[in-house]
């Protein structure tokens, strides 16, 4: 699994929206600038953030974009899967409950299936406001 810049660039601009919630719509050019994302990905990106409904935007000279909820309400696991798809470290996990043809005889399955449950805990555990606070983060049990 390898987690694409458009899901790392989500979990910037949200960060950047998180640490500079003052009640007020941030300009995307702002974060552009201050976080280093090409404004043109960064629209592709807030796109995909409000059609999720994890963004407010407004138009024109006060617009912006604030977060729909406050940063305790997101993990990072929803933010990553609403960028990215999934999650799966294998093609073969897709198609779950169904699998692959070769799953009665696979011997890594299960071990494929611990890996995913295993991701899904770790990014599940881990709020945007835990990353906005910029905490180090265990790396499980």
């Amino acid at each position: 699994m390898k987690i694409s810049t458009k899901g790392r660039y989500a979990l910037r601009m949200m960060i950047h929206l998180a640490r500079n919630d003052q009640g007020r719509y941030i300009a995307l050019r702002d974060v552009s600038g201050q976080e280093e994302i090409s404004p043109k990905y960064l629209e592709q990106i807030v796109t995909i953030l409000s059609r999720a409904g994890f963004l407010k935007s407004v138009r024109g000279a006060q617009g912006g974009y604030r977060l729909a909820r406050r940063p305790e309400e997101y993990t990072v696991g929803e933010i990553l899967r609403v960028t990215e798809g999934n999650l799966f470290p294998v093609p073969c996990l897709e198609n779950q409950p169904a699998g692959c043809e070769r799953a009665e005889q696979c011997v890594t399955l299960s071990f494929w299936l611990g890996m995913q449950s295993a991701i899904d805990a770790y990014v599940d555990s881990v709020t945007l406001a835990d990353l906005a606070r910029g905490g180090a983060f265990p790396l499980g049990n």
